[in-house]
């Protein structure tokens, strides 16, 4: 349009000074387009359309059938019946015949310094020691390539560094690494340090005003959201929440027993991390009455331990995955070998008889009492991977009694609500362009073809087509 503007400006003066100043105006707007990042460059000029598959908008609609999406930039532009929708000279077409788009998945509960391994200080162990070329940092980078490869488009980070949390989230903001957009906590406030982790990922509070004070300093330091954790009193909770509430940041509270989910609902926490998956009785009929009709989310992060267990005693070989092997570096694929060797002993599963009794009951209470979900995964936990965490979180709440349309709304349209994003979670015109293509029809067969994503876009940029990455893995 600057172009077109200026030749019609040259045609009434004439020329002379005026062309002189609008190719000025030309070399430097052509600088500032050759400093960009290339996706941002390519999200300013690309249209592109999907087109042929099935459509799952994340609306409580029936899915469209031969559909087409049309995206300028980073919005979608029209959305419909493929025989109502043109498609737009010069834009890139991406079949989706036999496939179904959806909106791209969000976690509303990641932890991207790790990636799976067997013993969670043990991962922080090999880092300092034969992993030492990784940073913080960078390990981060390789959990969001893998997150977006495998359909996750926006993630929230719950407990972390918070300066290469921060730095992370900036980075893919500006299109200098792929990954998810990303909500980032920093470290987790708590009564007591997380033993074999990062000292920078606990803050360490004695008393509410140290709670409300370490809110204060993450908030200046950059961090979107307050991780509320372990130990923490009825008074820690209410001075968390006030002092993040003043700074207009929502709390996420890792609450397990009744008494803390108690203490955190009270307060005022926004998100109730990890409840429903607690390894221990039902809660009681009250509470979860009150939590539902409050219509306060609730994360339940039901199957990082209770259902990972079993099933990989079922079939270990998917510790082996050639799939999953390239998606590491060889060394930290060797290295988690090896830290899977005696994985049923770890300490992260000593109560795992008592969470696997449990476990349908919960969950399913929560489900029947019509709580709002999110859906997270907790992930980089043991054996937890950033590539099918996500579905396998799903799946659960699919086998407990969730529909399939509706588990993929809390994954997309809920989530985005707790992120406070109202542009993300749908597929509608104005939205932002995340969008997923899995093949065939995965409300028929249960989510199971979210395990093979082949298409990913962004924000408008196509970053894996047709099952092919089209950014490199960080080294």
């Amino acid at each position: 349009m600057l172009n077109n503007s200026a030749a019609d400006q040259r045609d009434v003066t004439g020329g002379g000074l005026f062309t002189s100043l609008c190719a000025l105006a030309l070399a430097v707007l052509s600088l500032a387009l050759a400093l960009l990042p290339a996706p941002a460059l390519a999200q300013q000029q690309q249209t592109t359309v999907l087109t042929g598959g099935m459509l799952i908008s994340g609306l409580s609609v029936p899915p469209l059938h031969d559909a087409r999406v049309v995206i300028r930039g980073d919005r979608i532009v029209a959305v419909g019946p493929a025989s109502a929708i043109e498609i737009p000279a010069g834009a890139t077409v991406i079949d989706t015949s036999g496939q179904t788009m959806m909106p791209g998945l969000i976690d509303a509960h990641a932890h991207l310094f790790m990636i799976g391994f067997g013993d969670e200080a043990g991962w922080f162990k090999w880092l300092q020691g034969a992993g030492k070329k990784y940073s913080i940092e960078k390990v981060m980078e390789l959990s969001a390539w893998q997150l977006l490869m495998s359909g996750v488009t926006s993630a929230i980070d719950l407990g972390g560094n918070a300066t290469e949390s921060i730095s992370l989230r900036n980075r893919i903001n500006t299109g200098e690494v792929p990954g998810p957009r990303l909500q980032v906590s920093g470290p987790l406030v708590t009564r007591r340090a997380f033993g074999g982790f990062p000292a920078e990922a606990s803050a360490v509070i004695t008393t509410p005003k140290e709670g409300a004070d370490v809110v204060d300093r993450l908030v200046k330091q950059g961090v979107d959201v307050i991780k509320a954790h372990a130990g923490l009193t009825r008074d820690d909770y209410f001075a968390i929440v006030k002092a993040a509430h003043a700074n207009r940041v929502k709390v996420h509270a890792h609450v397990y027993a009744e008494a803390d989910v108690r203490n955190a609902f009270d307060a005022g926490v926004d998100v109730l991390q990890h409840m429903g998956s607690a390894g221990g009785p039902t809660y009681s009929a009250d509470l979860v009455r009150t939590i539902s009709e409050s219509n306060r989310p609730i994360v339940l992060t039901a199957a990082h331990r209770s259902w990972i267990f079993p099933d990989t005693v079922q079939f270990p070989g998917r510790l082996q995955d050639p799939v999953l092997k390239g998606l590491f570096p060889a060394d930290i694929w060797a290295a988690m070998q090896d830290s899977f060797k005696e994985w049923p002993a770890e300490s992260y599963f000593a109560g795992i008889n008592r969470q696997i009794k449990f476990r349908s009951p919960q969950v399913k209470q929560l489900i029947e009492s019509n709580a709002l979900m999110g859906v997270g995964t907790d992930s980089g936990t043991p054996m937890n991977f950033n590539t099918d965490g996500l579905v396998r979180e799903m799946k659960v709440l699919v086998d407990e009694g969730l529909a399939p349309l509706e588990v993929i709304a809390d994954t997309t349209r809920v989530n985005a609500r707790i992120m406070g994003k109202p542009d993300l979670g749908t597929i509608e015109p104005g939205k932002l362009a995340d969008i997923i293509v899995v093949p065939g029809d995965p409300v028929y067969h249960n989510l199971n073809n979210l395990f093979s994503v082949q298409t990913v876009v962004k924000n408008g940029i196509v970053y894996k087509s047709q099952g092919k990455p089209m950014v490199k893995m960080p080294e």
